[in-house]
């Protein structure tokens, strides 16, 4: 599997790997690798299936397996790869004689016709189906979409068929969803065209990893839980200022129906037939980030090491593991892998992205700062044993990788670097070895940014003092406002979701390296009840993106025989 960096000819595309790869028959690879046996899968072809929620069920006595959270440092334009190195060490783990499963969210279509390009990792560190995977997989985004535009269309009809509940048509907060890119229905007016129509009223459109359903499905634990979670979405006030609720709507049964076979987790598997669990999608800037507890959970049964990923890096996805995930679950991470390139130091110290393949180690010197403050936040605020991947590109010199090694080792945490994109298993050997190490040398022990007991206002300042170096939280008006209306329908007690640019640890994602000293402006809150957390939204993050001038789906085609190229 290993690639000669200077062979003449080039290296493969993504999808020229995932399409060449010898994919096990799924069926084989559950009965053989889980022991899950034929009747507890649901195939969707030969090549991935979902997994009995009622065989799960039967696990509960099982031991659990070390949980692996992968997290990393500030995202930059030149991409870091925590998937590809989450996949490259779940398959690293199996090389060496540990029984590994990876668990992952599911990708957007958003994001693979847009900017960022699919979701399934690269080179030799991918899950296959990779075509599959980034596209429609098994439907789970389509009955989250289908739930949400359901509860949208039954709140609509309430008010057509003369509004018993007395909701205020302005107060509505519940948006319908695509699972598309698409600006323009960010706000909408919808009822037009006459009495028949409906009541007219500002709308709009969310992407569907924005969608609160969707955090519903990857916090759930039961179909019971399901059913109660989405019963606990507030959709909308009445005109004496009272939450309004699905359950209020008689909505949360025929919601639960559409997602039924959706809460069940996916299985597949990747180029080198390590299981993958790939589970649900919230997105980390909005949402928290994380797949599905079902997923978590039923990998933790089956496996003896579980690697799982955060999104963005251990300001947003890993402080929303922690602080919601394993809040409301009782999960608890043995280590976590904190994923660094040399571009990424050398972009954080200052160089623009055109220059980021030339040496410069005085801009990796430079870059430490934002990997020493989250390897901070790791270890002294969440209480976790942390050991630095450093994903290695071709353009990185000896220098430069000898170089963080050694600053790390000053920071007081071991950093393995690792060719997996190109070399597979074998390139992520020595980062596996040294997570199994760490994890039997010590075990981490957890903690919370906040507690419960503090009001949403003290639970912000915590966050954005002890994670993102912020001198304190101002909220607009209103903003403040809703925070006062949340806090006094009686749901200060839950955890928040800060909606902030994964670019910086300020709100500025211009602001590279380690700002400190700045202030986070909390320009809206909304409530997510059955999910259970306050979304407090910063800058300028929105929860229906655009495309850019020049979107991935120009790239994407399909030949006469039906194969597709171009994606990514």
């Amino acid at each position: 599997m290993s690639i000669d960096v200077d062979a003449p000819t080039p290296f493969p595309s993504d999808i020229e790997i995932a399409e060449s790869a010898d994919i096990t028959p799924v069926v084989d690879l559950a009965r053989e690798t889980l022991g899950i046996p034929a009747d507890a899968l649901v195939p969707y072809g030969h090549t991935k299936a979902k997994i009995s929620l009622r065989w799960l069920a039967g696990l509960e006595d099982r031991p659990d397996g070390h949980l692996v959270l992968v997290t990393g440092m500030s995202p930059t334009p030149a991409g870091e790869g925590k998937t590809t190195t989450s996949v490259g060490l779940a398959d690293a783990l199996r090389r060496i004689g540990e029984e590994s499963i990876v668990a992952l969210r599911e990708p957007s279509m958003g994001p693979v016709f847009g900017t960022k390009g699919g979701a399934a990792g690269g080179g030799f560190a991918q899950v296959v189906p990779m075509v599959d995977i980034n596209l429609a997989f098994t439907g789970d985004f389509a009955a989250v979409a289908a739930a949400n535009n359901l509860l949208a269309a039954l709140l609509d009809n309430h008010l057509h068929h003369g509004n018993a509940l007395d909701i205020d048509p302005r107060t509505v907060t519940w948006k319908r969803v695509v699972d598309l890119n698409d600006r323009a229905l960010r706000d909408i007016v919808v009822g037009l065209g006459g009495v028949a129509n409906g009541v007219p009223r500002e709308d709009g459109f969310d992407i569907v990893v924005a969608s609160e359903v969707m955090a519903v499905l990857c916090l759930a634990t039961t179909l019971a839980d399901l059913r109660r979670r989405l019963g606990d979405i507030v959709v909308a006030h009445t005109r004496d200022r009272r939450p309004v609720t699905a359950r209020d709507l008689h909505a949360q049964g025929a919601l639960a129906v559409l997602l039924r076979d959706a809460l069940a987790p996916n299985l597949v598997q990747t180029l080198e037939h390590t299981p993958a669990f790939i589970h649900g999608g919230p997105f980390a800037n909005i949402a928290h980030g994380c797949n599905s507890v079902v997923a978590t959970r039923a990998a933790l049964k089956l496996g003896e090491w579980v690697v799982t990923e955060a999104g963005f890096g251990a300001d947003l996805g890993a402080e929303k593991f922690i602080d919601i995930k394993c809040r409301a679950t009782g999960l608890r991470p043995d280590v976590a892998v904190v994923v660094v390139t040399v571009r990424a130091l050398k972009y954080h110290g200052g160089v623009a992205v055109a220059d980021l393949r030339h040496e410069d180690l005085t801009a990796v010197e430079a870059g430490m700062a934002n990997l020493r403050r989250h390897l901070t936040i790791v270890r002294d605020v969440y209480g976790l044993t942390a050991v630095v991947a450093v994903n290695r590109f071709p353009s990185d010199t000896d220098g430069e990788v000898d170089l963080v090694v050694r600053l790390c080792a000053e920071a007081g945490v071991r950093a393995f670097p690792a060719t997996h994109v190109r070399d597979g298993a074998a390139g992520a050997e020595a980062l596996a070895r040294g997570v199994v190490h760490a994890v039997r040398e010590g075990r981490s022990d957890v903690r919370f940014v906040y507690d419960d007991h503090l009001s949403l206002e003290k639970k912000a300042e915590a966050v954005a003092t002890r994670v993102y170096g912020a001198a304190g939280v101002v909220f607009e008006a209103q903003a403040r406002r809703r925070l006062e209306q949340v806090e006094a329908e009686g749901f200060g007690h839950l955890p928040i979701c800060v909606a902030k640019t994964q670019s910086s640890f300020s709100t500025d994602p211009s602001q590279r390296g380690a700002p400190s000293g700045h202030t986070v402006t909390v320009r809206d809150v909304r409530l997510a009840a059955g999910a259970g957390f306050v979304v407090l939204l910063t800058g300028d993050v929105m929860t229906m993106p655009g495309l850019p001038r020049e979107p991935a789906a120009h790239l994407i085609d399909i030949d006469d025989d039906g194969r597709v190229t171009g994606l990514s």
